[in-house]
This record gives structure tokens, sequence and C-alpha cells, in this order.
């Protein structure tokens, strides 16, 4: 029996919010900077650097979806395929040697590293698209038949 009590409304909404919040951070943070000192900076590797609140996010709503019965497989593959981008850009940016500057950043290595991070934060997007759609199926309101 599927539990959608508070306990599982919690895990849902903490968790969507941890997961979205690395993603929509560097755009928030931009836009304050731009405003304050009239300079356009964007960092893109913050969602990977923030990556600590994803996996949190990420395990607390694969816990909601399992206590629910609802959205296992979006959320759980939306994070594996997370995990896989960002490890395997790493592992990648390590091996050709970008990581310690042995050669520069461009070419075919630089590409798939920054494909690595877009996959990543498409990732995370995905599983936390799911979330939103659990906290949906969550707060529908219950409908009693007519009899």
């Amino acid at each position: 029996m599927a539990k959608k009590g508070v306990l599982t409304r919690i895990l849902a909404l903490t968790g969507t919010v941890l997961l979205w919040f690395p993603l929509l951070a560097p755009f928030l943070l931009t836009a304050a900077f731009f405003i304050s000192t009239g300079e356009l900076r964007f960092d893109y590797l913050m969602p990977a650097e923030l990556f600590p609140l994803v996996l949190l996010g990420g395990l607390l709503l694969l816990w909601a979806t399992l206590r629910a019965r609802s959205r296992r497989a979006w959320v759980g593959w939306g994070l594996a395929g997370a995990v896989a981008m960002l490890f395997g850009g790493q592992a990648l940016a390590f091996f050709s040697g970008l990581a310690d500057g042995r050669i520069e950043p461009e070419g075919l290595p630089w590409v798939l590293v920054l494909a690595s991070l877009a996959l990543y934060a498409l990732g995370v997007a995905a599983a936390g698209a799911g979330g939103i759609l659990l906290l949906r199926d969550l707060y529908k309101p219950v409908s009693t038949p007519v009899v």
C-alpha cells in the first residue's frame, strides 16, 4: 500500500527543493551580481560544485518515491544519469589532462567535458521534474466515488 502521509510529503518537498537549488542558484546569483555591479558573471560549474546537495536531495526524493510507489523510474533514472555524467566527465577531464592543465581547454576533450556537465544538469532537472510530479500526485485531492 502506498504511503502518502506527512513524512512522504516532507521527504518529497525537501528532496525537490534540494535538487532544484543547484540548478537555479547560478541564475539567481548572476542576476543579483549584475544588478549590484553591472557585470555579467555566470558560474556554469556551480551545479557540479553543489553535488552534495543534489545527492542528498536525490536520495530523499528517491525515498519518497519508494514510499509513495509513484515516479520511481523517473527520479531514479534521472539521478543515476546525473551521477554517471558527473563522474564520467570528471574521469575524462582527469585522464585527458584537462584537470591538471597539461592540455589547453579546447578541442574534443573540452567539448566532451562540457557536454557531460550539460547532461549532468539535464539529469538533475529530470529528477527534479519527477519530484514536482510526485508532489502533484501527493497533494492531489482524493476523490470519493458518488453512489
